[in-house]
């Protein structure tokens, strides 16, 4: 038997529910009202279903959900604020799915595979970039006819230009997926590459071909010594590791290509037109955002890109890697993790300031997580880089008694499960020597989060990272999904009808 309500009724009923909903002694909390007026938020919400005239992807290398939790603490308690109700540029975008990183031969990933997923679509093996998964890693021989092609080369096919940009060496996995394909990603110079290797450029000379070719028109990071030869050296007296004579600055300067290599040539180049850019800001990785002087920020290289870019009236892909979020994890060093986390948000920010949600896909994630680990239970602005304090019974704020383990020592917020920082020492056996740490000691920027496995550097996790995204399509990215669908997402927003 069916029942039938009125809508008289109905109303009344949803009247008198919306009447002691208000009623509720709860009503009044900021936490109520500030979860109603997000709930009116989403109702309001509407998908962009337009084509995407630009995409930009932001990959933070290694910030997964526990090291952007730990970047989130440190920019609010930065900004005044006991940290957790920080919200970072890419956290208030509505869109948001959980991705699977693992490869097709790794349960833990490396940025290879994680980067050629994003940029072609499919999934391969651990250390190989843009190349499919029946080849053996390092078989050059056996690369030849198994390349992938890339999101660059797509939409480049379409007339719009490409941009990558990172805080690692530019020749670094997660950037080298946007432009080269090779069987290892060490590959950097020809100077790595295996004897008798001739199926494929080294990565450094595929970046100048992909420039040659224009697919390319703007890449700046680190990375210099892979393009000079090793008798040369560059403007900071630093040698090349090329082996082949080959001088890439100088054949990408023939091209017509701007070149910089410091904050004051950055400063001095003008817009892209039809020229590249070429920006080589250190022998390596570029400096740490807690180091850096004399060279651009990720912000400032995000803008000038984004600016020289939106000249293409039919748009634009850029690839924009916070490369050093990665190396700081890898060294246990927390400090710069979330310095380098912060200017990373700040780059994001920007992005979104300079483009339009209508025709603009910025989608904001992490090729892979860290060993990362998080100590409880910590009052409310336990400094994030610092020690563990206990929870306030009466208060909000932690109060100043640092917690303590059953060797009545104090510990940090954040560990890691392996790296330098181990508690276990060669020198004792490898028996317990936790050391007894201040908190001043634990927020020096050179302090090393205690670990537990004794390893020389912090190895990367397979957990699940995040992507947020906003714009055009960027309701597709909803759940849990595989890391190759973010390519997926990026060719149907340019090409939706």
């Amino acid at each position: 038997m069916k029942i039938i309500i009125s809508t008289t009724v109905a109303l009344a009923v949803t009247g008198t529910a919306a009447f002691a909903q208000d009623a509720l002694p709860q009503a009044g909390s900021k936490w109520y009202t500030d979860a109603e007026a997000k709930i009116q938020e989403m109702v309001a919400r509407q998908p962009n279903t337009k084509r995407a005239k630009n995409v930009i992807l932001f990959t933070a290398d290694g910030n997964g959900i526990g090291t952007n939790y730990a970047i989130r603490l440190f920019s609010g308690q930065q900004a005044g604020m006991l940290g957790s109700e920080y919200v970072q540029p890419q956290e208030a975008f509505p869109n948001l799915s959980l991705v699977k990183t693992y490869t097709t031969n790794g349960q833990t990933p490396d940025s290879a595979p994680t980067a050629s997923a994003m940029n072609t679509g499919v999934k391969s093996k651990n250390n190989m970039i843009n190349v499919d998964e029946t080849v053996a890693v390092g078989d050059c021989d056996g690369m030849a006819g198994h390349e992938l092609k890339t999101f660059a080369e797509i939409v480049s096919e379409k007339g719009k230009s490409v941009g990558v940009l990172s805080t690692a060496r530019i020749t670094h996995a997660t950037p080298a997926a946007v432009y080269a394909k090779t069987a290892h990603r060490n590959w950097e110079d020809n100077s790595e590459l295996p004897e008798g290797c001739t199926n494929q450029a080294d990565i450094a000379a595929q970046l100048f071909d992909q420039m040659k070719a224009g697919v390319i028109d703007i890449a700046m990071g680190g990375g210099r010594r892979h393009f000079l030869p090793k008798d040369v050296t560059d403007e900071e007296g630093k040698n090349g590791r090329r082996t082949d004579g080959r001088n890439l600055i100088e054949e990408a300067k023939a091209l017509g290509a701007q070149y910089a290599w410091d904050e004051k040539s950055f400063n001095a180049l003008g817009a892209a037109g039809n020229a590249p850019i070429l920006g080589l800001f250190e022998s390596s990785h570029m400096k740490y955002e807690a180091d850096r002087t004399g060279e651009p920020s990720l912000a400032e290289m995000t803008a000038a890109t984004i600016k020289a870019l939106s000249g293409n009236e039919n748009g634009f892909y850029l690839m924009v890697e916070g490369g050093r979020v990665d190396h700081a994890n890898h060294d246990g060093n927390l400090y710069r993790t979330v310095t380098d986390g912060k200017a990373f948000a700040d780059a994001v920010a920007i992005a979104d300031e300079l483009t339009d949600d209508e025709d603009t896909l910025i989608i904001v994630t992490a090729d892979h997580e860290h060993a990362i680990a998080f100590n409880g239970y910590c009052g409310r602005g336990s400094p994030i880089t610092g020690l563990c304090y206990d929870v306030d019974k009466k208060g909000v704020k932690h109060t100043d008694e640092p917690l303590k383990g059953k060797d009545g020592k104090p510990y940090t917020v954040v560990g890691y499960l392996n790296g330098a920082g181990s508690i276990l020492k060669e020198e004792d056996n490898w028996t317990d020597a936790r050391p007894d740490v201040t908190n001043e000691q634990a927020m020096d920027q050179d302090y090393i989060q205690q670990a537990l496995i004794p390893l020389s550097s912090e190895t990367h996790s397979g957990e699940d990272v995040a992507v947020m995204a906003k714009g055009p399509w960027a309701h597709l990215f909803d759940g849990v999904i595989e890391q190759n669908y973010i390519f997926h997402v990026m060719n149907y927003a340019v090409n939706a009808e």
